[in-house]
């Protein structure tokens, strides 16, 4: 069963007023007001509670390309546009969730849980479990469908994670996460908000080595038209079918023999079906080539009355030379030897547009490999986050 989830934002009479402020009152769908309502610009430091009778005000200093998050467990969550409401009083009416169980072919299950759940930490959280964790992990579902090797975790309540080398407590919610295991790909879309924790000189120094050559950086750097400034250098890279890898025929072939093979305990597996898995596990289905490298930024960016939009047809490789930073008494010098990061954007002919904190629009539309995917949640920054900081 399909839920249907409306959610109603009504936009109150306009007042001017010079700060960037949003306020109003949340209330249910019978009128009551609702207190204890997160409400955060997505991905910073700026958040508020709403108070007893349901009122909020929010003061935010971040472009007009955030969203608001208005989020309270048990409540649909509703997200809106910064440059939408700012400087408006509004009524923002939040629904119940669905309690009801929806019929579901593939069950969240506790085998589930146990058998992915570690899956699931390094590629959301990432490596280090010492120091990066989710307080209430507990919470989370898991589904896996053995079929189609396919992987989803739901998280019904907002998930707390304690990141003690950033310095930041983290106010994560998961809207949705899945895994294709044929297919090798991972995506995850949530919000979030930041409260800082610690500020240490030690956390300092975590903070600006995460940030430097991240993909944070680069959209600032793409914003600021900054790119050859910072280092960034990028390449023009094409995909090229691979060969080797199975066609779409002899993946047919091995997707129907695998319901034989699964039902017969003692089945001879022909050699031709043999050869299809062992290249489909091997083999990758393109490779990538290079066709033109250092290209200018003109080719990928545009600028126009003042907004910044980041669009390409193929793909673009981002390489970056990083050198750590070390800490030498109150000194944060960096090191002599670097490390190339290597990293792929996939825009596909998809516009969007980039903001002056790092942020672009439909975040989920860009597909990244390399060393921007491995930006997990141990390494993410919030969006007003400045080197030194």
């Amino acid at each position: 069963m399909k839920k249907t989830i409306i959610l109603f934002l009504f936009i109150l009479p306009f007042y001017i007023v010079t700060a960037q402020v949003i306020k109003g009152h949340v209330v249910n769908d019978f009128g009551s007001q609702i207190p204890g309502v997160n409400i955060y610009i997505d991905g910073t430091k700026t958040a508020t509670v709403s108070k007893e009778d349901g009122s909020f005000s929010l003061s935010t200093t971040s472009g007009n390309l955030g969203s608001v998050i208005f989020q309270k467990d048990e409540y649909e969550t509703f997200a809106t546009a910064v440059s939408e409401v700012v400087n408006k009083t509004l009524k923002v009416v939040l629904t119940k969730t669905n309690t009801i169980e929806e019929i579901r072919l593939v069950p969240y299950t506790p085998e589930a849980y146990r058998n992915y759940i570690n899956y699931f930490l390094d590629t959301f959280i990432g490596s280090d479990r010492d120091n990066v964790r989710i307080k209430n992990q507990k919470s989370l579902k898991f589904s896996y469908d053995k079929k189609n090797k396919f992987l989803k975790v739901k998280a019904p309540n907002t998930l707390i994670i304690e990141n003690k080398n950033l310095g930041y407590e983290i106010q994560y919610n998961l809207i949705s996460y899945s895994s294709d295991f044929n297919a090798h790909i991972v995506n995850y879309t949530g919000t979030s908000f930041f409260k800082e924790t610690k500020n240490s000189d030690k956390i300092k120094l975590n903070r600006m080595n995460a940030y430097d050559g991240s993909s944070l950086h680069f959209f600032r750097s793409i914003y600021g038209n900054t790119i050859s400034e910072e280092k960034f250098i990028v390449n023009h890279v094409v995909k090229i079918p691979n060969p080797q890898y199975p066609t779409e025929e002899e993946l047919k072939l091995l997707a129907d023999f695998k319901p034989i093979l699964i039902s017969s305990s003692v089945v001879k597996v022909p050699e031709n079906i043999r050869d299809i898995s062992q290249r489909k596990n091997s083999q990758k289905p393109y490779t990538l080539a290079i066709v033109k490298t250092l290209i200018p930024d003109s080719e990928y960016v545009t600028r126009k009355d003042g907004k910044v939009f980041f669009s390409f047809k193929d793909m673009l490789q981002v390489n970056y030379q990083k050198y750590f930073y070390e800490l030498e008494g109150k000194k944060f010098i960096k090191s002599t030897i670097p490390i190339v990061l290597s990293s792929f954007l996939h825009p596909e002919g998809e516009v969007f547009e980039v903001s002056k904190e790092g942020n672009i629009t439909d975040p989920d539309q860009l597909i990244s490999e390399g060393d921007f995917s491995k930006n997990k949640i141990e390494n993410m920054l919030p969006l007003d986050y400045q080197p030194g900081d």
